[in-house]
């Protein structure tokens, strides 16, 4: 029986590759959470910046306590099963009046990951909307297979790579529009992107990218993944550790070894990488 999606959101989440609005948190508390991340980033400038917003929930206890919220893991729990790890955390942050996008690509596409079972939540912290950026979705695009990605590396692709799908059509893409506390969640394979920040505020948005049902396994790089709940998953997977507090000297290290582990599934055969 689900703890907190009904049947028919179940389905839709399978039908269409995501789903959202999802409340989680009251808009109060999220931006609580808000200003705790901003005091860590203007605290430790050299641990959040635009370069180093990878895997922070392993050295700042805001993040991991947002990555370990009831909610948001009972929703995951009713799409994936009750035994789930997650493998990584990103800070989508676009600065206000800012170029920066996300060109239509697949997550799957470069994360060394199989099978494709994995679901990614994205929290918002402020407004995400037409204005700020927010994601769009191609509905039902999970569907078919891995597309192929050109890579960019164009100056404003805040992926990796820039890596772009050509030929979407961009009629059918769906707006997720969030207002702090809200979530939404999509599937590996879904195309999907932004645009840049018009507006005069940061936006700032939360993905936990991904988390994973006991199938799922890395076949690029080692398994540097974080128990969240339920049973611990066999294998050769190396289990992570929550931070104890900020900037936990365990937790900073940890967080080294899966960002290098990130970096090099991330740019794996790539002829060039950036400095995140």
């Amino acid at each position: 029986m689900p703890k907190f999606l009904s049947k028919q959101k179940v389905d839709l989440y399978h039908e269409q590759g995501y789903l959202s609005p999802i409340d989680v948190m009251p808009e109060d508390e999220a931006l609580a959470y808000k200003n705790r991340l901003e005091q860590a980033e203007l605290d430790y400038p050299d641990q959040i910046n635009a370069e180093n917003r990878n895997n922070a929930h392993l050295s700042f206890a805001c993040l991991d306590e947002l990555a370990h919220h009831p909610v948001i893991l009972d929703v995951v729990e009713d799409l994936i099963g009750p035994d789930i790890s997650l493998w990584g955390t990103v800070l989508f942050i676009k600065e206000p009046q800012s170029a920066g996008f996300v060109s239509w690509h697949q997550d799957a596409t470069y994360m060394g990951i199989k099978p494709h079972e994995y679901v990614t939540p994205w929290l918002a912290l402020t407004p995400s909307n037409r204005q700020s950026g927010c994601m769009s979705m191609i509905p039902g695009s999970h569907a078919g297979r891995i597309r192929e990605h050109e890579e960019t590396f164009a100056e404003d692709n805040i992926l990796t790579r820039g890596q772009a799908i050509a030929g979407v059509d961009e009629s059918k893409a769906v707006d997720l529009i969030l207002r702090p506390g809200q979530m939404s969640l999509h599937n590996s394979e879904i195309i999907h992107g932004s645009q840049p920040n018009c507006s005069n505020n940061r936006r700032i948005g939360f993905a936990m990218q991904s988390y994973m049902p006991p199938p799922a396994r890395q076949v690029l790089g080692e398994n540097y993944w974080l128990k969240i709940r339920g049973k611990a998953f066999p294998g050769d997977r190396i289990t992570l550790a929550r931070p104890r507090f900020d900037m936990d000297p365990g937790g900073i290290e940890r967080r080294r070894l899966a960002n290098d582990n990130w970096a090099s599934i991330l740019y794996q055969g790539a002829n060039q990488k950036r400095a995140y």
